[in-house]
C-alpha cells in the first residue's frame, strides 16, 4: 500500500473517447470512496480547449480544466477511442511531458496510449493499447515495448487496452494504494467476481473467436494472422498442418464456410483497413505491409470487400472500446 492521503486523478478526455472505458476507470474510484467511507480519491476532468468533449456515442462530458493549466495531480488518465492516431494537439503533448517531469503517474486507456507515445513519455516502459490499434501503433512507434496484454503497470506509466479491462486495471491500482480487501470490495460492487491478471490476452483464442474445434484449421488460421506482409502459399499452409491442399480446402469449406484464399484475403484486407484509418502511410506502403505486390490489385480487392477504394478510407472512424 502506497497512498497515505487522497489521490487526485485528472481525466484527460480526447474526442470520441469510449464511454464504457471512461466509466470503468472513474466508477471504481467513486466506489472506493463510498465503500471506505473516506475521501480516498478525487478527480478533475480536462480537455484540450476546456470545452465539453463528446464520447464516441455522442454523450458530452463537461470538464473542469484545459490542458496547460498548472494542476495539482497525482495521476492523469488519457481516455481516447475512435481514431486516436488523428489527435495531434501539440499543447496536450507538452502538458503530458510537463506532468511526467513532475513525477505524475501517466495512464492511457483504449486509444489513450497514442497520446502518451506522441508525447514521448512511454520510452523505456512496457505498454499496451487496444488490439485494433496495435498494427498502426507499432508501425508508428517501433521503438516501444508493446504487449498484447489487458493492461501494463510499469512504474509510473500505466496503459490499458480499454473496455472492461479498465476495471481490472483500476482494481489493481486500488489494491496497490489501499490493499486487496478494498479492491475486492470494489470488484464485488460491480459484480466482478473473477479477477483477470494483466497478462491475459486481449482477444479470444481462435477456437472461441471462430467457434471452431478442428486443430488443423485453427493452426492455419493462426498462421494467417502472423504472416501478412509475406503471405504463405496454400501449399505452405497445408504443409504446416500436415495435410494436402485439397484436404485443407475441404476443412475450410466445412468449418470456416469459405475457401482458404478467400479467408486469407479478408484477413489481409482487414489489416489494411486498420492501417489506412490509423496511420499516414501511403496506400502503396499499406498494400505492401499486407502482402500485395500490386497497388492496383490491392485497390480492386479493397473496393470489392468494403465498397470503396482505399483512398477514401482515411477519414473513417475506428470503433475501439
Amino acid at each position: 500500500m502506497t497512498a497515505a492521503g487522497p489521490r487526485t486523478y485528472g481525466f484527460l478526455l480526447l474526442p470520441d473517447f469510449a464511454l464504457l472505458t471512461y466509466a470503468s476507470a472513474i466508477e471504481p474510484l467513486r466506489a472506493a470512496n463510498a465503500l471506505s467511507g473516506r475521501d480516498l480519491y478525487r478527480w478533475r476532468h480536462i480537455s484540450a480547449d476546456g470545452q465539453p468533449v463528446k464520447a464516441s456515442n455522442g454523450v458530452a462530458i463537461a470538464v473542469d480544466e484545459r490542458v496547460g493549466e498548472n494542476l495539482a495531480l497525482d495521476a492523469l488518465l488519457a481516455c481516447a477511442g475512435g481514431n486516436p492516431a488523428r489527435f495531434r494537439h501539440k499543447p496536450t503533448f507538452t502538458f503530458l511531458r510537463r506532468l511526467a517531469h513532475r513525477g505524475v503517474m501517466l495512464a492511457g486507456v483504449s486509444g489513450g496510449p497514442y497520446a502518451l507515445a506522441r508525447a514521448g513519455v512511454l520510452e523505456g516502459h512496457r505498454c499496451t493499447v487496444h488490439w485494433e490499434h496495435i498494427p498502426a501503433f507499432t508501425e508508428e512507434f517501433p521503438q516501444l515495448d508493446v504487449r498484447r496484454t489487458l493492461y501494463e503497470i510499469d512504474r509510473d506509466r500505466v496503459t490499458c487496452a480499454g473496455g472492461i479491462a479498465t476495471l481490472d486495471m483500476m482494481a489493481d491500482l486500488i489494491a496497490r494504494d489501499h490493499g486487496p480487501v478494498l479492491a475486492n470490495a470494489v470488484s464485488e460492487w460491480f459484480l466482478r467476481t473473477q479477477a483477470r491478471p494483466a497478462s491475459n490476452a486481449q482477444r479470444m483464442a481462435p477456437r472461441e473467436r471462430f467457434g471452431i474445434g478442428n486443430a488443423k484449421v485453427l493452426g492455419v488460421l493462426g498462421e494467417m494472422e502472423t504472416r501478412l506482409e509475406e503471405p504463405a502459399s496454400r501449399e505452405d499452409l497445408a504443409r504446416s498442418a500436415g495435410i494436402s491442399v485439397r484436404q485443407l480446402e475441404r476443412l475450410f469449406a466445412d468449418h470456416v464456410g469459405e475457401s482458404v484464399g478467400a479467408h486469407y484475403l479478408a484477413v489481409r484486407l482487414d489489416r489494411a483497413r486498420s492501417l489506412l484509418r490509423q496511420t499516414a502511410l501511403p496506400v502503396a506502403e499499406v498494400a505492401m505491409a499486407c502482402g500485395f505486390v500490386s497497388t492496383s490489385h490491392f485497390s480492386r480487392a479493397y473496393k470489392a470487400r468494403f465498397s470503396q477504394p482505399p483512398s477514401t478510407e482515411r477519414g473513417a472512424r475506428s470503433a475501439s472500446a
